[in-house]
């Protein structure tokens, strides 16, 4: 891991805690490092599961044609028209980053939307906590939280198994010099 270094500062993504506060909804104008691109055959009906089910907004659209949904900074989806979508969701998923806190209402609104889109949460041997969706086009959406990390538990020492150490309790960032945030 020696060839890795902290680069946090690069990421909208909060380190994890107990009172971690999800960034704003991010608004500016970029051009995207990467992004989702997701046919449609109901432009209404998926903005409206993305927007009240998963937490998007719409940062803009061509009428009939394509709907540009983002979250934080890079979290970027385009919804666009198309004549059908897949009659299944594909093995393949997609994530999005959210804190904690967000799981239980995320998880909660999009059941409400749809009930039988949700599978989770579930915690992960690599330290988060994940939610699948599957939307009404039937892409499979990964909704994952990063835990704090317990220098002295199990996750700790998965991690220090590949060479990503944690800093003693109490002492140091919790994403150090030669972390990786899971």
């Amino acid at each position: 891991m020696s060839d890795y270094y902290n680069a946090f500062e690069m990421s909208p993504v909060p380190a994890p805690g107990p009172d971690t506060v999800p960034p704003e909804l991010f608004r500016g104008i970029y051009g995207m490092p990467a992004f989702v691109t997701i046919p449609t055959n109901d432009l209404t009906a998926s903005v409206d599961f993305w927007v009240r089910g998963l937490g998007f907004f719409e940062l803009f659209g061509i009428p009939g044609t394509l709907v540009h949904l983002r979250r934080w900074a890079f979290q970027d989806v385009l919804l666009v028209r198309a004549e059908s979508v897949p009659e299944q969701a594909p093995a393949m998923s997609v994530g999005f980053a959210c804190v904690l806190d967000q799981v239980d209402p995320l998880v909660e609104a999009c059941r409400a939307l749809r009930p039988d889109a949700v599978d989770g949460p579930r915690d992960t041997p690599w330290n988060t906590r994940d939610v699948t969706v599957i939307t009404p086009e039937n892409a499979r959406i990964v909704l994952t939280a990063a835990k704090p990390l317990d220098p002295a538990g199990e996750e700790a020492r998965n991690l220090a198994v590949i060479g990503i150490t944690a800093p003693a309790a109490g002492h140091g960032d919790p994403h150090g010099d030669n972390q990786e945030h899971a």
